[in-house]
């Protein structure tokens, strides 16, 4: 084997640039899909990572029985909810963990009534995980101390004809099932880009929840913003592990569309690189082709000396394999360096920013990342691509006969 591997490393330079045309394009072709993965895990970062914290956070975490009625928006209070933010952020990737009520409820005015979530927040944690308090457009953000005051965004204000100062009429369950109402007041209002969010919810102090709803020092939901998403198994295994009982979930599960298409975007771009790596290996299959018929006379020599048809074979599977793996090496090195210095200087997106409600949430440039494990798939990928285009050469190679082939001029 050592043999066959040295004689093929010497024949992948016998043809030296042709040799080099195709282990570069194959590299460059590596260094692009390389590229492309870092820039998609910046762009869900931006946008599927603004969505996320928007929409929820990373993690949400309820007591036992919410998953059950949660289509009733059920204010069930969580015990311990200290305890719970103390075991998230005792995690090191997580940013902040804080206390919320949720519920479902209207808004109504002289325009008419309004169904929407009611989210009573920690104001000054809440900075970190909802891009909301980033976007204030008019007015001001909320303030722990905050009584009959909300936040609600521009879709609501326009179909309701609201500006800063203006009041609604808020209406929403309480613990005991009963209605309670109360006069708001706006004293800000955001735009995030994404009507739907803007138009169904508005924001208030955790404190005028825990009023309004008889839930004097209790909270309904927990949720936990991380550094980066795909982050979301440890910090829940750390929770379940520290504090078992109650019910978790990750934005997986509570955005499921979200979710597929993330996939569906994977998908697709496995099945491009797949196809431009095989462009490339078209570039190897027509190399060794061409080697087999320049080398006719020294397979037959090399037949004679008693070398096997399968060790010949080999010896021609090992070209094409050598040339895949040093346009993976080349296609790293390159992907390496590109998103290198594209995460220093970012991509600049913002405007591309009113194309549809995912990307209004760009905030600003893209960082691209690299990632060792998609790396390192790319180019046993392309390794493997390279061995199965060198097949067809090499098993023609190991079928000629030592006798007609030392014939051959």
């Amino acid at each position: 084997m050592a043999v066959l591997l040295k004689i093929a490393w010497r024949n992948v330079w016998r043809q030296r640039r042709r040799t080099l045309l195709i282990a570069i394009a194959m590299g460059v072709i590596m260094s692009m899909l390389v590229l492309f993965d870092g820039v998609i895990v910046g762009f869900e970062q931006s946008i599927y990572g603004n969505a996320i914290q928007l929409l929820g956070g990373n993690i949400q975490i309820h007591a036992p029985g919410y998953n059950a009625k949660t289509g009733q928006n059920p204010l069930l209070p969580i015990d311990n909810p200290d305890g719970l933010i103390q075991a998230a952020e005792s995690n090191p990737n997580t940013v902040v963990a804080a206390k919320r009520i949720v519920t479902g409820g209207l808004v109504t005015n002289r325009e008419g009534a309004f169904s929407v979530s009611i989210i009573g927040v920690e104001t000054d944690k809440e900075a970190h995980i909802s891009p909301v308090a980033d976007n204030i457009i008019a007015g001001r953000y909320l303030k722990p101390d905050d009584g009959d005051l909300i936040v609600i965004g521009q879709g609501l204000a326009a179909a309701m004809d609201l500006s800063v100062g203006d009041r609604v009429t808020m209406a929403g369950g309480s613990i005991h099932d009963q209605t309670r109402q109360r006069t708001m007041i706006v004293v800000g209002i955001y735009d995030v880009g994404v009507p739907t969010v803007e138009k169904g919810m508005i924001y208030l102090s955790l404190a005028e929840a825990q009023s309004l709803f008889g839930l004097d020092g209790q909270v309904t939901e927990i949720v936990v913003s991380l550094k980066q998403i795909g982050q979301e198994p440890p910090v829940v295994e750390q929770i379940n592990r520290e504090l078992p009982g109650y019910e978790i979930d990750t934005w997986v599960n509570s955005m499921p569309e979200l979710k597929q298409t993330m996939d569906m975007k994977t998908s697709v771009m496995s099945v491009f690189g797949i196809i431009l790596l095989t462009v490339a290996a078209i570039g190897i299959l027509n190399l060794l082709m061409m080697a087999v018929f320049e080398r006719t006379r020294e397979i037959g020599i090399v037949g004679a000396l008693g070398l096997k048809p399968r060790e010949i074979m080999l010896m021609f599977l090992l070209e094409g394999t050598l040339i895949g793996v040093m346009g993976a090496v080349l296609g790293a090195i390159l992907g390496l360096t590109f998103t290198a210095i594209l995460g220093e200087i970012g991509i600049d997106y913002t405007q591309f920013a009113d194309l549809t409600e995912y990307t209004a949430l760009i905030t600003g440039k893209i960082y691209p990342k690299f990632l060792p494990l998609k790396v390192l798939n790319h180019a046993i990928t392309l390794a493997l691509i390279a061995a199965l285009a060198a097949l067809y050469p090499a098993r023609e190679a190991s079928r000629r006969e030592p006798a007609e082939a030392l014939h051959y001029v």
